[in-house]
């Protein structure tokens, strides 16, 4: 572990460690967890990131694992120190049993990251939404979330943005949207037409990069996913999170990674590039708002 790495940071360390390790030794999962003692829960748990290893836990799980070099045993131990350093927003009773255990890591590796490669086919990233615009969005799922957690999940998203906004050097962020994003208006034109406008002040910013993927090219991605870089940009130093419909994860297998970076490359120089896009956002932006201060009003769509 280098010097002030992150909770984050930290945590996937660990982890990597404690799961190449039991892999090179032949081990699975249950077979760790009797050796130790422990559940197989645990032991799961623990190699996913969905929590944190005591350092009491650490020093003779590594030592079953045959890690005992006294200066990667430290290491590891200063490592799991470092994942546990403090609380995060997401760990507050507001939003307990509100969040997945992966959407808790997401949110670890967003406000950490050093840079980003998002796709979004259908809406924007969370961190981007404004709170009318995550409000409306989430209002079609009210027949499974109750009003308590639309409002919690608008909170998170204004605590996202917060997060990065407050960060001493924001990350590099280029954004794949889908065109049908800039159509969609949910049924109101100005939410959408103000939604737009925030996302153009983001990108005046400096830290926001967006290429709009036209609908002339297919797109086989399905759901949503963001990539992480976690310092340099390379493959060991990368995380992803993808969600769709049913289900999210966390990604961060090499072939895994690898697979989603040449499909996202593929379809970002196919896309319109950054000026046109942007003038995309600003047209799409200025023409919703027109509708909604003229006496007609778009209909639903």
């Amino acid at each position: 572990m280098a010097p002030g790495d992150t909770p984050a940071v930290a945590r996937r360390a660990v982890r990597l460690a404690i799961k190449d390790a039991r892999t090179a030794k032949g081990l699975t999962q249950s077979q760790v967890a009797e050796a130790m003692e422990w559940s197989l829960s645990k032991v799961m748990r623990i190699e996913s990131g969905e929590v944190t290893i005591s350092q009491n836990d650490l020093r003779p799980l590594l030592s079953h694992l045959g890690i005992r070099d006294r200066a990667r045993v430290d290491e590891l131990v200063q490592a799991a120190k470092a994942s546990k350093q403090r609380q995060q927003w997401w760990d507050h009773k507001r939003y307990a049993g509100m969040l997945t255990p992966a959407m808790k890591q997401w949110f670890s590796y967003e406000a950490e990251a050093s840079s980003m490669r998002l796709f979004y086919s259908a809406y924007f990233p969370g961190f981007l939404q404004t709170p009318e615009f995550a409000r409306v969005l989430l209002e079609f799922f009210v027949d499974d979330l109750t009003q308590d957690e639309i409002a919690a999940r608008i909170e998170t998203r204004t605590q996202r943005r917060q997060v990065l906004e407050q960060r001493r050097g924001r990350p590099n962020v280029h954004l794949l949207l889908d065109e049908s994003v800039l159509r969609r208006t949910l049924g109101l034109p100005e939410v959408l037409g103000r939604q737009l406008s925030a996302v153009l002040d983001v990108i005046n910013e400096g830290w926001l990069t967006i290429r709009v993927a036209p609908f002339t090219v297919f797109n086989i991605a399905i759901g949503n996913w963001d990539l992480f870089y976690l310092g340099s940009e390379d493959l060991d130093h990368a995380v992803l999170y993808r969600e769709n419909a049913t289900r999210d994860e966390i990604i961060d297998d090499a072939v895994s990674l690898q697979r989603h970076l040449v499909q996202w490359d593929k379809i970002w120089h196919a896309s319109y590039d950054e000026t046109h896009s942007k003038e995309m956002i600003e047209s799409r932006a200025h023409e919703l708002l027109a509708i909604h201060n003229s006496p007609g009003r778009e209909p639903a769509g």
